[in-house]
């Protein structure tokens, strides 16, 4: 046992370093992530030193049931796609210049009017394709506008936090810890959704109170917000016309899947697949270029391929030697109260190892025993995601954005909100969850 911890150790320590010190260097113009580089080094490691067979690593990934990293993965990075090309296809930029040209009669209004929009846009797309496409604008435009960006873009990060929690696909953690228990589209709506409400409210509430000054005083009409990718109306209506129509689809279809008797990511993949072909047969022969789609294409998020795989062998080594069958016998009781327990408990944990290697740890630990516990690590891999930084790998683009347009938080100060607004949320979040179990 000692080899596995000793490795899963070290790798999680130095991966919060890199997060905190340089999470990304630059070579030849390509910046490339020190954080899924550390995990990698640290499953080689693992391999290595035998904590772990080759063999049963291979078998573990290619395993045929519903956790299936690869498939996982699949999910993931196809609805991403879809997401990144509504975007591309400039209605994000519409719907954010639209909100801040709409926006008088104060700062109120605009921060009520930007939670309610980004809420209801990461339902349906991902947390962290609004926080990558919602961000810059309202950089741009609190500049413009000589006002505080601060209350704006913590509503932003903590609204797309946490209704991520509502559907299953909303978060790479959603979709690895409800797979581990085979639970499907519906299932995990019917229990996610009155907690996510009761949660985002709650959120809000706290975030107006620390705010309420700031929000108090009007702000001047803008015209528009001069984004580069932006000209005050939609530039491509067929592309945007088909994004709509394949999110739209994936939806329906996710919501039907267990109707269907098909597998989620099966769905994704062939939507996603879908979407290029009919992009790329329109950009050839219309705009006579496939640079569109292959710019979308280039914005996936790829590092999460390695950091997901790297992470899944680092835990079932843990697995393999023991170690998470220890941590279920003192965590995990089989009871209502579990999801209590241990929402606190990976909230906390997200913040020592990020979302998702934590995420791929309690799966482990809960080992498919209680349900109740389930749901509570995927309330606390959501919202804590705002206690700090290193709590999701949306936070750490984000205050990559932020960095890029001059506007300072430090880990301290966002560590300082994020704890005044996690608190509060999480034990409404969890406590709603406990009575609708």
């Amino acid at each position: 046992m000692l080899v596995p911890v000793l490795v899963a150790s070290i790798t999680a320590v130095a991966m919060v370093v890199t997060v905190l010190a340089k999470p990304y260097i630059e070579v030849k113009k390509i910046k490339i992530g020190l954080y899924w580089v550390v995990c990698v080094l640290g499953a080689i490691l693992m391999l290595v030193f035998k904590g772990i067979s080759f063999k049963t690593t291979i078998q573990g990934i290619t395993a045929d049931v519903s956790v299936n990293p690869i498939k996982i993965l699949l999910l993931f990075l196809s609805m991403t796609l879809l997401s990144v090309y509504l975007g591309d296809a400039g209605f994000f930029d519409y719907v954010a210049d639209r909100i801040f040209i709409k926006t008088h009669g104060g700062k109120l209004k605009l921060f009520l009017i930007l939670y309610a929009v980004v809420s209801i846009l990461t339902i349906f797309t991902s947390n962290d394709v609004i926080i990558l496409t919602f961000t810059p604008p309202i950089c741009i435009f609190a500049k413009k506008a000589k006002i505080s960006p601060l209350p704006y873009l913590l509503g932003e990060f903590v609204a797309a936090n946490t209704w991520s929690m509502i559907f299953i696909i909303g978060n790479p953690t959603n979709v690895y810890l409800a797979g581990s228990f085979g639970i499907g589209f519906m299932d995990y709506f019917s229990v996610m959704a009155i907690p996510t409400i009761v949660g985002s409210l709650t959120a809000l509430l706290v975030l107006l109170l620390i705010f309420r000054k700031d929000l108090s005083s009007p702000i001047p009409k803008i015209e528009h917000i001069d984004n580069s990718n932006y000209h005050g109306k939609i530039p491509h209506k067929v592309p945007l016309a088909l994004a709509l129509i394949h999110l739209s689809l994936c939806i329906i279809l996710l919501a039907l899947s267990d109707f269907l008797g098909v597998e989620m990511w099966i769905i994704c993949v062939l939507l996603a697949l879908s979407l290029t072909t009919f992009d790329l047969v329109y950009d050839l022969v219309v705009e006579k270029t496939a640079k569109p789609i292959i710019r979308s294409l280039k914005k996936e998020p790829y590092e999460l391929i390695p950091f997901v795989l790297s992470m899944f062998i680092i835990v079932l080594a843990l697995k393999e030697c023991g170690a998470t069958n220890v941590l279920n016998s003192l965590l995990v009781s089989e009871n209502k109260t579990d999801c209590l327990k241990i929402g606190f408990l990976s909230a906390i944990s997200a913040n020592l190892l990020n979302n998702i290697p934590m995420s791929v740890l309690f799966e482990r630990i809960i080992d498919g025993q209680s349900i109740s516990a389930l749901y509570g690590a995927v309330v606390g891999s959501n919202i804590g995601a705002f206690i700090s930084p290193v709590g999701a790998l949306a936070g750490i683009m984000w205050n990559k954005i932020l960095a890029g347009y001059n506007i300072k938080l430090s880990f301290a100060k966002f560590m300082l909100y994020g704890i005044l607004v996690a608190i509060p949320t999480l034990i409404a979040t969890l406590l709603t969850l406990f009575v609708v179990l």
